[in-house]
């Protein structure tokens, strides 16, 4: 199959280029390269630097690659900068997305995975969240992911687009080749691990009076190549549309696990403070992903704490300065 990747210059995108070409998929990556790495896209993909907020651009694209599928990891992702900036996350997210869809209808493609996020449910009532729970997000960044979600719904009833949509809270590791490399970086375990390289002179615990077992906050992880396991799933399985479905390990860990963690791993002691909660963090967030075990046969294999932590910290050791493009 022929699948073209959006945001494969990012952290997931890239990966997820990765292990398409390791299963013998053809990939053609769009990125804009705003804040991902063209060294990150894997060299045996065909790389186009597109925009997506531009529809003249993106159409051309579409039409000249002619993929059979598209997974569409390409947004703005920062929650805090969304409340500061909402344009720019409307403009990119959802505009983007509705010019991407655009495009696959005008050109016949069928199959579209979309990279959404558990974002859309704000603050949930009950834990674990199923996807039965209500959408409403408490952030423009989760606006403009369910607003593309809601488009995706409606353009497969009009022009039979098989759509998957994954939510999913935090993804962590790295495979052998890429990792994560943001700026800012914001993300638990990789500033941890700034922490270690020294890059950062603490690493602040936000909140030790929360109702969970040790204190501190809980939140939902999953391996990146586990994530990516299930993207390949789908996409693979989009003779109908399969719908939003979770990712997640229904467990979560707390920060003060996480902190544990990455001492234990590394053998490195964190340069720690403990400092108050956040506003708006809630004690914790983790969600049911048994829809897409039943649906996809998805089993992650990967999602432990050592195997996110070790594999994120090796790439950071080959990698001290991320990919300096």
């Amino acid at each position: 199959m022929h699948v073209l990747v959006t945001g494969g210059g990012g952290y997931i995108g890239s990966i997820a280029a990765e292990q398409l070409i390791a299963r013998g998929h053809e990939v053609t990556v769009i990125d804009n390269f705003s804040r991902g790495h063209r060294g990150a896209v894997p060299p045996e993909a065909t790389r186009i630097d597109c925009d997506l907020r531009y529809p003249d651009n993106v159409t051309h694209v579409i039409r000249s690659a002619a993929p059979d599928a598209i997974m569409h990891f390409a947004a703005l992702t920062l929650v805090p900068e969304s409340v500061r900036e909402p344009g720019a996350y409307f403009a990119t997210n959802t505009c983007g997305g509705l010019n991407l869809l655009n495009a696959a209808a005008a050109n016949g493609v069928t199959r579209f995975v979309f990279s959404s996020t558990a974002a859309v449910y704000g603050e949930p009532a009950s834990l674990p969240i199923t996807e039965e729970a209500p959408t409403e997000p408490i952030n423009p960044y989760g606006r403009s992911k369910l607003m593309t979600e809601q488009m995706l719904d409606i353009f497969s009833e009009r022009y039979g687009i098989n759509h998957a949509m994954f939510r999913y809270f935090n993804v962590a590791g790295a495979s052998e080749e890429r990792g994560e490399d943001h700026e800012p970086e914001t993300h638990l375990i990789p500033v941890a691990l700034q922490a270690l390289q020294g890059k950062r002179d603490t690493f602040t615990v936000f909140g030790t009076d929360y109702d969970t077992p040790d204190g501190t906050a809980i939140r939902d992880y999953v391996h990146v190549l586990d994530l990516i396991d299930a993207h390949i799933a789908a996409v693979e399985a989009l003779d109908r549309p399969l719908g939003a479905m979770n990712l997640g390990t229904a467990n979560g860990f707390s920060v003060q696990q996480i902190v544990d963690a990455v001492q234990r791993v590394t053998g490195v002691s964190l340069p720690l403070e403990y400092g108050n909660r956040r506003a708006g963090d809630p004690p914790a967030l983790v969600a049911d992903s048994t829809k897409a075990r039943e649906t996809l046969g998805w089993a992650p294999s990967r999602s432990t704490l050592e195997d996110m932590i070790g594999s994120a910290w090796d790439w950071f050791q080959r990698h001290p300065d991320g990919y300096q493009d």
